[in-house]
């Protein structure tokens, strides 16, 4: 399992490589307002890193405070503010995702180990490090999806390093 974890992470298959995804776009296309869509790129790459975060330290035992509201993944207001936000939301996101690729290469009595519930949301999925790990995964290739659809509406898409053009 931890090969698949480690290859859904990296974006292999049918999922686009997440840092792919966000590596060569500007500040300035990362704060865009697409019509119709709550968030921009920046705002989703803030939200992502919200969660790797909670997460990881939920995998350390550390207890985080679960949000009580879904707009408190967001930042605030259109995102990034600017070239150097926009360069931490980037370099947050790929050392979270090195981190997860780091856990999804554990051997396997790791990857069944319990992962405490800091929130009652946690109790209603599966609770092990690998079951966190896939939730990552999906919740990444969610939003990693929704950042392709918008670069595609702002002409921005493929990336640099390629991704597929439907």
């Amino acid at each position: 399992m931890s090969r698949v974890l480690v290859e859904l992470l990296h974006g292999k298959g049918a999922h686009v490589d997440p840092i792919a995804c966000i590596e060569d776009l500007s500040a300035e296309l990362a704060a865009k307002q697409v019509a119709g869509f709550p968030h921009s790129i920046g705002q989703l790459v803030f939200h992502m890193n919200y969660w790797m975060s909670y997460e990881l330290r939920r995998i350390r035992s550390e207890r985080p405070q679960y949000p009580q509201h879904a707009a408190e993944s967001f930042p605030p207001s259109p995102a990034p503010r600017d070239i150097q936000e926009w360069e931490r939301f980037r370099r947050d996101f790929a050392w979270f995702i090195a981190e997860f690729l780091g856990l999804a290469q554990s051997p396997d009595p790791d990857l069944n180990r319990p992962i405490e519930s800091a929130h009652e949301a946690d109790k209603n999925v599966a609770g092990t490090l690998e079951a966190v790990i896939i939730q990552m995964v999906a919740h990444n290739s969610y939003h990693t999806g929704q950042i392709a659809l918008i670069r595609r509406t702002l002409n921005a898409w493929p990336p640099s390093s390629g991704g597929d053009t439907w």
